[in-house]
């Protein structure tokens, strides 16, 4: 018969209960504001700087290739730090993580405002992309384990955060910059920072340390030596594939891989179990991350490029496209969310990406006869918010059931290889469109290359274990 947990006088002391989380229930939807409100401030983070991209220019004297740079960090710090962070948080404590995340994102903000150097500028939005990253694998631990046996709905739920967060960055940035100056977009996460730390040390309950030895410090320099090398590498394809700027890296990472699967096949305690990156489930989900973070979140930062140079259409109009997207995905997101115990994973997974492969179809194909570009354009988008809205619920779960005792770990994990398949992406298609005569045209041909890698991968979805109601 199971007992239920005594509360104490600390709400950061309260036991869970595994099965049903900390009562009272409100007290959960307040947990899940807290993290939430902190996903949704890393979110607009990576598109609310794009708009300064000018302002800081003019203000710090800089060159465009290194203004560019304080959005190119942020990715990549990201890409280091969820994984990372994932870990740790198994290991210390996701609460701890989460704090320290809030700490240094709200120190690098607050620097950011401040700083008059552009290479300073750069290196502090890395720091504050490590913060950010801490957030999602932190929260998806935080989340399961108040929420107990709703865990599945409450991580599905993360779906809607990040889109609304890509629509308001963009237009908050403008509004900020026009009449507070390009300093302010950093500033503003300072208070709600501050609110957070406060909100998290009263509401979320830290879980117990897991004693799995020492934290795997090498194996941990090699990962991140690793995808750095990788992504930096990617990111200059534009200046050819025998050009230094790529080989280089790309020849770091090689050997940086070499070393780091030798170094974790011999470690007593790995950073990053082989398991996680190829065991049972694991090696299909990473692959599907990939391609879902090409198809998807690449796709995204490529659609307004695509409708200005293809159909002419003025920026702003070009950047409320991906408003119609986070419209359909939202929307579509919560009925989801609702028939994952019925249906499990693999349906809403190939039925999301087939949708996906369509809109990007649809995109690259000329509108009808009499029908405008935007409004074909904004279907077509729509379409692929729809696909995301099925599919994403699902495959943030897939992962975390196969191991639930690692949920941080698997969710860094998981946004580590979306955010590289997304700079994939975008690398080569943006190489492509430097050599191409018609870059419209290539790059439409990049949309119907994408959807075809997505629909091969459909298959794999069925190799993967099924698991239908709560885990």
């Amino acid at each position: 018969m199971r007992t239920r947990s005594v509360r104490t006088a600390s709400p950061s002391a309260t036991p869970v209960d595994p099965e049903l989380g900390p009562d009272p229930l409100p007290r959960r939807h307040a947990v899940f504001a807290v993290v939430a409100l902190a996903l949704f401030m890393s979110s607009i983070d990576q598109t609310i700087v794009a708009t300064a991209l000018n302002a800081i220019q003019t203000d710090l004297h800089a060159e465009l290739t290194w203004s560019g740079w304080t959005i190119t960090v942020y990715s990549l710090g990201a890409i280091i730090a969820m994984p990372m962070c994932g870990k740790l948080g198994d290991h210390f404590g996701r609460k701890r993580v989460f704090v320290i995340g809030i700490c240094v994102f709200t120190l690098a903000s607050l620097a950011c405002g401040f700083v008059n150097d552009i290479y300073l500028l750069v290196v502090l939005r890395a720091v504050q992309a490590f913060g950010g990253g801490a957030f999602m694998p932190s929260a998806t631990g935080i989340v399961a384990e108040h929420f107990g046996r709703h865990r599945d709905r409450a991580v599905g739920m993360f779906t809607s955060i990040f889109p609304i967060g890509g629509i308001i960055g963009p237009i908050l940035g403008g509004v900020i910059v026009t009449w507070f100056g390009w300093r302010t977009i950093f500033l503003v996460n300072v208070p709600i920072g501050v609110l957070l730390l406060v909100l998290a040390h009263l509401l979320i309950t830290e879980s117990p340390r897991r004693e799995t030895g020492r934290i795997d410090v090498g194996g941990l320099a090699l990962l991140a030596t690793l995808m750095l090398a990788t992504m930096y590498g990617l990111t200059n394809l534009d200046r050819g594939v025998t050009s230094p700027w790529f080989l280089g890296p790309e020849l770091v990472a090689l050997g940086a891989a070499y070393v780091f699967v030798r170094h974790t096949m011999r470690h007593a305690s790995p950073f990053i179990p082989l398991r996680l990156l190829a065991g049972r489930g694991f090696g299909t989900m990473n692959l599907l991350n990939i391609l879902f973070g090409g198809a998807a979140i690449g796709f995204a930062a490529l659609v307004p490029l695509y409708a200005e140079k293809r159909f002419h259409l003025d920026p702003l109009e070009a950047g409320t496209l991906l408003t119609a997207r986070a419209i359909g995905m939202i929307c579509i997101a919560a009925l989801a969310v609702l028939t994952l115990r019925r249906l499990g994973h693999r349906i809403p997974m190939a039925v999301g990406f087939t949708t996906l492969v369509g809109g990007l179809v649809l995109m690259a194909v000329p509108p009808p006869d009499g029908m405008s570009g935007y409004v074909w354009l904004s279907i077509s988008a729509g379409v692929t918010g729809i696909g995301m809205g099925m599919s994403v619920p699902a495959s943030n779960n897939a992962g975390l059931q196969l191991a639930p005792d690692q949920i941080a770990s698997i969710a860094g994990l998981r946004g580590m290889f979306r955010q590289s398949g997304a700079i994939i992406a975008v690398s080569v298609t943006t190489a492509v469109l430097a050599n191409s005569a018609n870059p419209a045209l290539a790059q439409a041909h990049a949309f119907v290359v994408l959807a075809v890698l997505l629909l091969a991968a459909v298959p794999l979805l069925f190799t993967l274990p099924e698991h239908r109601g709560s885990w």
